[in-house]
């Protein structure tokens, strides 16, 4: 049991860098497979903006919708990892 109050401490840091690295995953294969350097055979949120920017002024929705998924998908991971920083952190516990 006090392995784990010594690995405590280094926990928060490596959660809220491991939930911006796979923020960065998915806007970085977004964008790869928005410029088609993706798998095609694969569906991914960049795919379907990328394919439909063309139609932009007659449907809207079909990159609006795509770009909005993203946009909370990765703000939901940063939250997620900023609250879970924030419950592991030894210093928040004193107040």
């Amino acid at each position: 049991m006090t392995e784990f109050f010594q690995i405590l401490p280094a926990l928060p840091p490596l959660i809220v860098a491991a939930g911006l690295a796979i923020g960065g995953a998915i806007l970085f294969e977004a964008g790869l497979a928005f410029l088609g350097l993706g798998d095609p055979n694969e569906m991914s949120w960049g795919l379907i903006i990328g394919e439909n920017r063309n139609y932009l002024r007659d449907a809207w929705w079909t990159v609006t919708l795509p770009g909005i998924a993203i946009f909370l998908t990765v703000l939901g991971i940063s939250l997620v990892g900023d609250g879970i920083n924030d419950a592991l952190n030894p210093k928040l516990w004193r107040r």
